[in-house]
C-alpha cells in the first residue's frame, strides 16, 4: 500500500500520529477520568493532515532530489535546511493552525508567547530525528517515520499550546508534579 499510494499512505499515517499525540496529552492530564475533549482531537489532526503531513511529504522529496545522497555533506546540508526553515514553518503552522479552528479571536497569541521557546526545545529533538531519517531511511519511509517520531512531538505541542510555554522544563515539571499528585491521592485513597 505505502508503495503504490504513498502520499495517501504517508499523509493519513502522519494525521493519525499527530491525533494519537494530542490523545496521549489528553490521557496524561486526565488521569483518573475526565472527558476526552473529541474536537480539540480532530483539530490537531486537521491541521496535520491537510499541512504537516502535506508539507513533509513534498519537503523531504524535494530535498532528496536537490541534494542527493547520504554523505555526510548532503545530510548536514538537509538537516540545515531542515531547522532553518521547514522547523519554524511547521511550529508557526501549528499554533496558528488550531487557534483558527477552535475559533480564538487573536490566532497569533500562541504562536507569539510560544513560538521561540518552542524551536529552541525542537533543535534539542529534531536534528537527531532528522538525522537518522536521513541516513537510515528510504526516500519512501522518511514521511512515516517523521511522523513516528513526531507522534511524541506532537504531544508536547499539544501541552505547550493548552497549559506550557513551550519549553520542555515546563513540561517535564508539569509531568512529575501530575506523578506526585496521582501519587498523593493514590495513598489518601489507600488510608
Amino acid at each position: 500500500m505505502r508503495k503504490v499510494f504513498p502520499w495517501l499512505t504517508n499523509v493519513s499515517l502522519y494525521g493519525c500520529l499527530f491525533a494519537g499525540g494530542d490523545l496521549l496529552h489528553q490521557r496524561v492530564t486526565h488521569r483518573h477520568g475526565g472527558e476526552l475533549d473529541w474536537k480539540r482531537t480532530r483539530n490537531v489532526a486537521l491541521v496535520a493532515f491537510c499541512f504537516h503531513g502535506n508539507w513533509n511529504y513534498f519537503w523531504l522529496r524535494a530535498l532528496e532530489r536537490r541534494f542527493p545522497g547520504r554523505s555526510l555533506g548532503m545530510v548536514l546540508t538537509k538537516l540545515a535546511l531542515d531547522q532553518s526553515f521547514s522547523s519554524p514553518l511547521a511550529t508557526s503552522v501549528f499554533y496558528t493552525g488550531v487557534s483558527v479552528l477552535e475559533g480564538k479571536e487573536d490566532v497569533f497569541e500562541d504562536w507569539r508567547e510560544k513560538f521561540f521557546n518552542t524551536y529552541k526545545t525542537g533543535l534539542m529533538y529534531w536534528p537527531f530525528m532528522q538525522f537518522l531519517n536521513f541516513v537510515l531511511m528510504p526516500l519512501y519511509l522518511r514521511t512515516v517515520f517523521m511522523g513516528c517520531s513526531a507522534f511524541l512531538w506532537a504531544a508536547f505541542l499539544c501541552f505547550s499550546q493548552q497549559s506550557g510555554d513551550g519549553t520542555m522544563a515546563t513540561a517535564l515539571d508539569w509531568f512529575t508534579t501530575s506523578e506526585k499528585r496521582i501519587m498523593s491521592r493514590s495513598t489518601n485513597e489507600e488510608k
